[in-house]
């Protein structure tokens, strides 16, 4: 069994699907942490900023498609060539330890028909970050809700099986997760850590608060695209 500090010599069967829109600012360092997969595919929603060139630069696919994740990642995951997807948002790094973590995952053949997320970390060293990152651990592990700020790893047939990602501009993340299950959800031990400025911009208790209030009109019924104008707010 491969350790996470072991070296991990081979590429990964994986196909990296990042979404983006005007995302230069943290893109580079998002690409940088996706080693050892065989693809990055950058799923872009018309970028007005250096986007497209940065991820042209090192190395990745580009897809144009657009706004909106949930349409988005539909796009970047139909263009995508390796038997795993790994969906990542733009603005989150993977820890050095993740391609052993996956390895051992989809090296597995039960896994075939599971999913994986990582554990959540922001890039912020504020006691209200560590509290955001236990609260979000709590709901993962008590109601199974990783959101896709955590990443999520699938076998494509799995992802073909469940529908793939509905072509939604918010909720799109929620929505997959319910549908592929408690039961069928790991969380791998690597960090997928996405950046704090959202919450330092609203502050820390608004985010969250407003977070929230998305998740529960979701569940309501609300219309994605309407819980999106109180989002973008």
């Amino acid at each position: 069994m491969l350790r996470h500090r072991d070296r991990l010599d081979t590429v990964l069967d994986v196909s990296a699907i990042i979404p983006t829109l005007n995302a230069a600012r943290h893109l580079p360092a998002t690409l940088a942490a996706c080693r050892g997969v065989r693809e990055v595919i950058v799923a872009d929603g018309g970028s007005a900023d250096e986007t497209v060139a940065i991820a042209r630069k090192l190395g990745a696919r580009i897809m144009t498609s657009e706004p909106g994740r949930g349409i988005q990642l539909r796009a970047g995951a139909a263009a995508a060539a390796s038997s795993w997807l790994l969906f990542l948002h733009a603005d989150t790094i993977l820890s050095e330890d993740w391609p052993c973590a996956a390895c051992e995952f989809i090296t597995n053949p039960a896994n075939c028909l599971r999913a994986a997320t990582f554990r959540f970390g922001l890039d912020d060293d504020s006691p209200a970050a560590r509290r955001l990152e236990r609260r979000v651990a709590w709901r993962v592990r008590h109601f199974g809700l990783a959101y896709g700020d955590q990443g999520m790893l699938m076998h494509r047939e799995l992802y073909g099986s469940l529908g793939g990602f509905r072509p939604w501009p918010l909720m799109e993340d929620v929505d997959l997760v319910r549908r592929i299950g408690r039961q069928r959800m790991t969380v791998l031990p690597a960090v997928a850590r996405t950046s704090a400025e959202r919450w330092r911009r609203d502050g820390w208790r608004w985010r969250s608060a407003r977070n929230l209030s998305c998740l529960t009109l979701y569940f309501l019924g609300v219309p994605p695209r309407l819980i999106a104008r109180l989002y973008d707010r």
